[in-house]
């Protein structure tokens, strides 16, 4: 049986957890004072990205899909209240109605037609973008023929040009291309098929991660050289930040930086005089598929056509209301319970296990909050559930060690941990950062590697950080080693730790990949083998 000093030690170790966590909890739901822009009389922005695939499943991939005349009126009516304009990328899968629906909303249109690789649905797309274009010349006021086609190396920059000059001759609507800043500079050729250039400035996604307090500036920059290199005028065809996702060095996914950067840009755009399209409307969850987690959290409403924010007034982080409470509360109940069934019922060791379950319940949430953002499809949601559950199961073991000091499914929840934390480290390292932009790939070689590259993937900080406090520090203060004599262990942490080191270099700005490197050497003094220690 342990001692009491042991349990009250453990007990402190706890409550100053249980005082970080409400800390951070209460930090996150302060408002906080943003920039105000000055905005036009009407009180409307110039232009926003706008698709229709932001509900369950849905995907412009599967080519059934298509967007209902209803929804486009819907959401068009609900985006007229904030804007003037919306962009589109398409005129497939019910898109062709949204020039028709924006005329009736007295709204404008920058129509687009995709170019992908396939010649033939190239064709038919960009005949019946000019069509519409021609149809409704009042409202479409730009024909932007290809988004990002020479950035994707789906076509060559002869073909573009081709189908630039087609559109020019079929129609008086101002025609242009959209591409990254820098495809521009590498294509300026471009630039004589086009009236305009739409450039796409995105700080978050440069190969150079922009924290959002110089993301600002980098747009200037970008803006500077791009007006020194073309004669014709510019347009900021993307421009945006996401709200969830994973950190890019110090370029920091969040609710508060997305509405500071936009906030920031819109008025910079109205002392400079920028044109400007912004990414995007609304939250599109099938481009967690393309780019992890961020991908699906660009948009200036959720999936439930909320607003996430105002450009005015302050922004909170997060707006949790009770629900921590509510769910630590709940895992105190349920270990004060287990405590009372393995028959300790010394007030010291119900205090340590009632504090481990409110750290318990309220690390719940947070890991739920995760589970929603991060989990793109089935497999991941069974791998990132099972290392929940293993975690879980680890913190549920503390009582039954209160009584026997030991217990043998402590070294297999220990291993499943440290295994799959060895695994999630190699897989974090963001390997594309070795390949640059311009450097040909097969697609289906470049394919695989946006699959299993580390810079899509999030930090799973939220799922194991509690179990390797409670494992290393925890046990340590409750007196409690493990005796794991074999070597398994010892390869993997090696393994685990390496990846982890290399995460950080790569981007050693990152406090996500700092903290990630201390919860896997956690995991690793926890489960590190000691000859001779009995539990």
């Amino acid at each position: 049986m342990l001692k009491t000093a042991a349990l009250w030690r453990y007990s402190i170790f706890n409550f100053l957890l249980i005082a970080l966590l409400a800390h951070w909890f209460w930090q996150q739901n302060q408002p906080i004072a943003l920039l105000e822009p000055e905005l036009p009389a009407s009180g409307k922005l110039n232009c926003v990205s706008y698709a229709p695939y932001y509900g369950k499943g849905e995907t412009p991939f599967v080519a059934t899909t298509v967007a209902e005349k209803s929804r486009i009126e819907r959401d068009l009516r609900l985006l007229s209240e904030r804007f003037d304009c919306v962009r589109t990328y398409s005129v497939k899968q019910g898109l062709d109605y949204v020039p028709e629906a924006a005329s009736k909303l007295g709204m404008k249109v920058l129509l687009g037609a995709w170019v992908g690789y396939v010649k033939l649905e190239n064709d038919k797309e960009v005949d019946l973008a000019i069509k519409l274009a021609n149809r409704y010349p009042e409202t479409v006021k730009g024909l932007i023929i290809g988004n990002e086609v020479l950035l994707r190396k789906e076509q060559t920059e002869d073909v573009m040009l081709a189908y630039l000059e087609e559109a020019q001759r079929r129609t008086e609507v101002p025609v242009t291309y959209a591409d990254v800043w820098e495809f521009w500079l590498k294509h300026p050729r471009l630039e004589q098929a086009v009236d305009y250039l739409t450039v796409h400035i995105l700080p978050y996604w440069e190969d150079d991660p922009q924290n959002v307090d110089n993301a600002i500036h980098h747009a200037e920059t970008v803006m500077e050289s791009l007006g020194k290199t073309f004669s014709k005028p510019l347009f900021i065809g993307e421009t945006g930040w996401p709200s969830v996702g994973k950190h890019r060095n110090d370029s920091i996914p969040s609710l508060v930086n997305q509405a500071s950067y936009l906030r920031q840009f819109i008025q910079t755009a109205h002392d400079k005089g920028w044109n400007y399209n912004l990414i995007e409307a609304i939250d599109q969850p099938w481009k967690r598929d393309l780019e992890g987690t961020v991908g699906g959290y660009w948009g200036m409403y959720d999936t439930d056509l909320n607003s996430k924010f105002e450009f005015t007034g302050p922004v909170a982080e997060r707006d949790d209301g009770w629900q921590p409470i509510i769910w630590a509360f709940a895992g105190f109940i349920l270990f004060f319970i287990i405590t009372i069934a393995r028959k300790e019922l010394r007030l010291p060791a119900l205090v340590a296990m009632g504090s481990l379950g409110i750290l318990s319940g309220a690390t719940a949430y947070i890991q739920w909050d995760y589970l929603i953002a991060a989990c793109r499809d089935l497999a991941e949601w069974i791998a990132l559930v099972g290392i929940v559950l293993v975690g879980i199961a680890a913190l549920l073991n503390m009582p039954a060690l209160l009584a026997r000091r030991q217990n043998k499914v402590v070294h297999s929840l220990l291993f499943i941990l440290v295994l799959t934390a060895m695994i999630t480290s190699f897989l974090l390292i963001p390997k594309m950062s070795f390949i640059p932009r311009d450097v040909e790939l097969h697609p289906v070689i470049g394919q695989l590697i946006y699959m299993m590259d580390g810079r899509y993937r999030n930090f799973p900080l939220a799922l194991y950080a509690l179990p390797a406090l409670q494992y290393a520090i925890g046990l340590s203060l409750l007196g409690i080693l493990h005796r794991t004599t074999f070597g398994r262990y010892r390869r993997l942490n090696i393994i685990a730790i390496i990846s982890a080191l290399i995460c950080l270099v790569l981007e050693p700005l990152n406090t996500h990949a700092l903290l990630w490197l201390g919860v896997v050497a956690l995991l690793a003094y926890a489960s590190w083998p000691r000859k001779g220690a009995k539990v």
